[in-house]
């Protein structure tokens, strides 16, 4: 037997308007827009809100969007969707793919807005169903963590009310059809390194009057590698990348200085202190051993928050996800690496649950090599790839999502 809530959703998103949604999605795809500069989705998903009857605002936080829709006394549920692209030339092949050199929508943040608008225009649609406060954000800047902290800071909530409780959902890669849920920490935190180190440069064919720094930035990508590997805990999960290496402008000319970007993923504060700790000791290190003239100037840039659900809210959220959806659609994947700014919006206080929706195309999954699950979703193109094209398939499916969660958690009228 389905809850009340269940029943309604699938009542309210009977008849969606599947054929314009698509078509909102493939021209979100054609005309992606990098963080904070998302004025041209901003505009769409705020006049999609305004025709839903949401009382609608743009420019919060720099290109937000919010829409509130006041239906009588009850809690107030806020769905966020993010709305950036990013810089990524796309190959995807398809006939919608991005007008933009350079950039794309690769992380699947126009299905988000579409996913977004579609839900917006469903609840207001059957708002006799329930009763409280509907809003509805459009974050910009996700991919910079810079856009949900931007939005609280610019009176998000003492112009539009503080909600009592979160929703938010992301794309993923896997066989269209499931809906991970985690009660718990679902992503990992985040952290951006970057290092300096301080060489002494010259000729190319005097290497003896000079400090390479090059030399020195390779040893010191070598040997960050032993952090995770010799540094953290074999029950802990971390991650450490180096994203970025420059040095030089001739190939005849020892520079007289190396940069080397670094990013960390931690699924805890004291994983996170102890990485930074060693990163910070073996960089100083490795520049004394070779004679630097100056210590590496090492400086911790930007980071994101852990994403820990609400225990009980994620699974009022789950359990009418999988009434909805069916038995087995509805699992714990255990957390992430990856990482987002959603939390942010929560203020350390507001309870919140935030969940995957997976849309790798059925034929996309079933060429891809590998007998299980964990095998194929390491070959299908994931989130970032410029082959990252989520099935059509999963526009009513990521409404529903969104629809059922916010009438678990509404007042029935």
């Amino acid at each position: 037997m389905t809850s009340p809530a269940a029943r309604t959703a699938l009542e309210l998103t009977a008849d969606l308007p599947v054929p314009g949604l698509e078509e909102f999605y493939r021209d979100l795809h054609r005309h992606p827009e990098l963080s904070l500069r998302e004025h041209r989705t901003a505009g769409k998903l705020a006049a999609r809100l305004g025709e839903a009857g949401f009382d609608t605002a743009e420019g919060v936080g720099g290109t937000g969007v919010v829409g509130a829709l006041r239906n009588g006394d009850g809690p107030t549920v806020l769905l966020r969707a993010d709305m950036d692209a990013l810089p990524v030339t796309e190959e995807t092949g398809l006939p919608y793919a991005s007008g933009t050199p350079g950039v794309m929508h690769a992380c699947g943040h126009d299905l988000h807005v579409t996913w977004l608008a579609g839900a917006a225009q469903a609840l207001a649609a059957g708002r006799d169903a329930w009763r409280g406060t509907l809003l509805v954000v459009g974050q910009p800047a996700e991919e910079t963590g810079q856009g949900a902290a931007r939005m609280v800071a610019d009176g998000l909530y003492e112009r539009f009310g503080r909600p009592d409780v979160l929703l938010g959902q992301h794309a993923a890669p896997g066989p269209t059809g499931l809906y991970p849920h985690v009660p718990g920490l679902i992503m990992s935190a985040a952290t951006d390194v970057d290092i300096v180190v301080h060489g002494r440069g010259g000729h190319g064919s005097r290497p003896e009057a000079t400090v390479d720094p090059v030399v020195t930035a390779a040893y010191l990508v070598t040997r960050l590698q032993t952090v995770v590997s010799r540094e953290v805990a074999a029950g802990e999960s971390a991650v450490l990348t180096v994203g970025r290496i420059e040095a030089g402008s001739r190939h005849n000319i020892i520079p007289a200085e190396a940069r080397i970007a670094l990013n960390l993923r931690t699924q805890s504060e004291a994983v996170r202190q102890r990485m930074l700790a060693a990163i910070r000791r073996i960089a100083h290190g490795e520049c004394l051993a070779a004679g630097c003239p100056r210590e590496p100037e090492v400086t911790v840039g930007a980071s994101f928050p852990m994403t820990v659900n609400d225990a009980g809210t994620d699974a009022a959220v789950a359990a009418v996800h999988g009434e909805v959806f069916g038995a087995g659609t509805v699992f714990d994947p255990g957390p992430a690496m990856g990482s987002e700014d959603f939390p942010e919006l929560a203020l350390g206080s507001i309870p919140y649950a935030y969940w995957f929706v997976t849309t790798t195309p059925a034929e996309v999954w079933e060429q891809a090599p590998g007998e299980t699950l964990p095998e194929k979703f390491s070959a299908v193109p994931s989130n970032h790839s410029p082959h990252f094209a989520p099935d059509l398939s999963t526009v009513a499916p990521g409404v529903r999502t969104l629809v059922s969660g916010a009438l678990a958690l509404l007042s029935p009228a």
